[in-house]
């Protein structure tokens, strides 16, 4: 199957991530014979790998890197990282140069609501090739790119749109992308996207001042 996916594609040097669906043993052989090198999450279906990797960093020492990102959208987060090359030569997996678990803290400030989850992982770059702060960075890239495939899913359905000829799906996909930009840069904290697409619905005049469209428009207007 990964030859049909990445046909096409100059993967040379590239990195490329995947969710837990995506980490088989025959795609990590497809992308290191191609000269690339994968960044692969780590949970259940892969039931032994999860466990080697999640009782070597059980207990865990201080981080190797510790990131605390801006307080974006009414939320502190801090995200900390583990890596070792210590089960690279026992692991039944191709071409494993390190593992690393990944703890993502949240603090909602207006509630002091607190969340904790962790990630397993694993990648073919070595610590030489790539630190942790780098695997980090890789993996925040992934998440975030994700986040955005599953709020188009969400909210537009776009996994079952019926416009499939043609340039169709990419302007459709374009013009959705620019309407969740667009409300993004109007959002409140603790506020979802869902929450202002439902308001927009009933106050089309929001709309218009959203995109300064009349003479009138109020700036500043905000779905409330």
């Amino acid at each position: 199957m990964a030859p049909l996916v990445l046909a096409g594609c100059e993967l040379a040097g590239k990195d490329v991530t995947g969710d837990a669906l995506l980490t088989q043993r025959a795609l990590a052989r497809y992308l290191i014979e191609r000269r690339a090198h994968y960044y692969f999450t780590v949970k259940g279906n892969q039931p032994a790998l999860q466990r080697d990797i999640a009782v070597l960093f059980e207990p865990r020492a201080a981080a190797d890197f510790v990131e605390v990102a801006p307080a974006d959208h009414g939320r502190i987060e801090t995200r900390r990282i583990w890596c070792s090359p210590a089960l690279n030569a026992y692991l039944d997996f191709p071409h494993v140069g390190q593992v690393f678990l990944i703890e993502r803290e949240s603090i909602k400030k207006n509630t002091g609501k607190h969340s904790r989850e962790i990630a397993l992982g694993v990648t073919s770059r070595t610590p030489h090739q790539a630190s942790p702060q780098r695997v980090l960075a890789v993996n925040r890239g992934h998440w975030s790119i994700e986040s955005v495939h599953h709020l188009l899913d969400w909210n537009y359905d776009e996994d079952r749109s019926r416009i499939r000829t043609g340039f169709g799906p990419e302007n459709m996909s374009r013009l959705r992308r620019f309407a969740v930009g667009i409300l993004k840069s109007f959002q409140k904290a603790a506020q979802s996207i869902a929450e202002m697409m439902r308001t927009l619905c009933f106050r089309t005049r929001l709309v218009f001042d959203y995109l300064r469209m009349t003479k009138n428009s109020v700036p500043g207007a905000r779905a409330t």
